[in-house]
């Protein structure tokens, strides 16, 4: 079995949240109360639990001349993959919040784009040239 990955974090509306992570993303609902669900991000467990109004404050940070929020989440996907999620979203007319290609000609070169949810957590999809680069220097 490979290792999946469990994060747990807090939202204002769980149905807002659900109706995100299901409708919009096309993700899984797995276990759920009034006040939690568990979503299926692509195999990965993210547990949301409704606790009304929060604050992550963390600055922004400079990437090869790209500004990207410290604070995100996100999925690793193959080509295709990123290729139809990104696409789906398009067509439910998500907004985008920045769609980069980093590290262009070198190792770890990938394709990213964000999307903010519902809790305004800002989520990352990259898919990598080479798999093999993931943590390669």
């Amino acid at each position: 079995m490979a290792t999946l990955f469990h994060l747990a974090l807090p939202c204002v509306s769980i149905s807002k949240t659900r109706q995100f992570y299901n409708d919009v993303l096309g993700a899984d609902i797995g276990r759920s109360a009034v006040k939690w669900a568990d979503i299926n991000l692509f195999g990965h467990q993210m547990t949301f639990t409704e606790c009304g109004p929060f604050k992550f404050d963390s600055n922004s940070y400079n990437f090869n001349g790209d500004i990207l929020p410290s604070f995100h989440f996100g999925v690793i996907l193959k080509k295709e993959d990123w290729n139809t999620v990104l696409e789906r979203l398009k067509s439910k007319n998500v907004s985008i919040v920045s769609q980069v290609k980093f590290l262009e000609n070198k190792t770890g070169e990938h394709q990213s784009f964000f999307v903010k949810d519902p809790n305004d957590f800002t989520v990352e999809f990259k898919c990598f040239d080479e798999l093999s680069d993931i943590f390669n220097v």
